[in-house]
């Protein structure tokens, strides 16, 4: 067990190193001058340029440039937008709640829709309720997460009138404000993971109750619900969990489409507005910080996997 941590928390550190590296070398490699991308073809102010030269150390050799970063990075410092003056990393944290926020509502959804479906689907195996439900994943993976966005802009806000389309409430502008702005981009997110979590689930199922142990529960007289739920259920759960750590990571990521349909101000939302106002070192520190989660969240599923899993903890 002491191995497999300290193999997963080097194999961390070595990813980590290797993602920012990667990060802050696409960044660099962007073809043209960075202060001209930043300053743009407008007229320019010569102490400015130069100002901007000197923070992000331009006139240094790369690598001495990637050392010189990720030795802030460390220390939190990720720069300072030219755009707004604001540090990359109160950026980051004033917008990171939010898809946090975002992230997680869908994966709930996802798991709690995808449950039933999935135990449905191995419980029926080969009769309708299991073909209808296997269309209807089908249907939910064709269709791109944005498109879902839309149709729900248009149903729930247009002709029903229900939810707003657009803006965004805290939660400490009050939870039922919230939740009014964050169920839409939450369904569209939502769509995709259910149909893959409703998969996985009914796959993993339908090996598990072929198992001995569910096999003599039947026996004893335990009704279907309770077996399903009960005892096969959590064992199919695993990998589940695998992928739910998976998800989460990437939707840390995959809302930018998403946050702009529905104006979610997010990270997608915040790294958007920074192509478009080439606000280089908000991109980079955007970028890195998704990366890097992404990394770590994965890093703790998996430790979360050896300690639940009994056949890793025995290695």
């Amino acid at each position: 067990m002491a191995k497999t941590i300290a193999f997963i928390m080097l194999r961390l550190i070595a990813t980590l190193l290797a993602v920012t590296f990667l990060t802050f070398a696409m960044v660099a490699l962007l073809p043209g001058d960075p202060v001209d991308t930043i300053l743009g073809t407008g007229p320019r102010n010569p102490g400015v340029e130069e100002q901007i030269r000197e923070d992000l150390n331009l006139d240094d050799p790369f690598l001495v440039r990637y050392v010189a970063w990720l030795g802030a990075a460390v220390t939190g410092d990720l720069g300072q937008s030219y755009i707004t003056d604001q540090p990359v990393s109160d950026t980051i944290k004033d917008r990171l709640p939010v898809t946090a926020q975002l992230a997680i509502m869908s994966i709930m959804i996802a798991v709690l829709v995808a449950i039933p479906i999935g135990v449905l689907g191995a419980y029926k195996q080969g009769r309708w309720q299991d073909s209808s439900s296997s269309a209807f994943v089908q249907v939910a993976l064709s269709i791109p997460n944005f498109i879902f966005g839309i149709f729900l802009i248009w149903l729930f806000a247009v002709q029903l009138n229900w939810l707003p389309a657009s803006n965004w409430n805290r939660i400490s502008e009050g939870l039922f404000d919230n939740f009014q702005t964050s169920i839409l981009p939450a369904l569209a997110l939502a769509l995709a993971q259910m149909a893959l979590f409703s998969r996985l689930i009914r796959s993993d199922m339908i090996a598990t109750l072929q198992e001995n142990y569910i096999l003599s529960a039947r026996a004893k007289g335990l009704s279907d619900r309770y077996i399903l739920f009960r005892h096969a259920l959590r064992p199919s759960s695993l990998s589940l969990m695998t992928i739910v750590g998976i998800s989460f990571g990437a939707l840390l990521g995959g809302t930018v489409v998403i946050e702009t349909l529905f104006a979610v101000p997010g990270l997608g939302f915040s790294l958007i507005n920074a192509i478009n106002g080439r606000d280089i070192l908000v991109i980079q520190g955007i970028t890195v910080f998704i990366a890097a989660m992404f990394v770590i969240i994965n890093t703790i599923v998996d430790l979360l996997y050896a300690v639940l899993d009994p056949r890793i903890r025995r290695k």
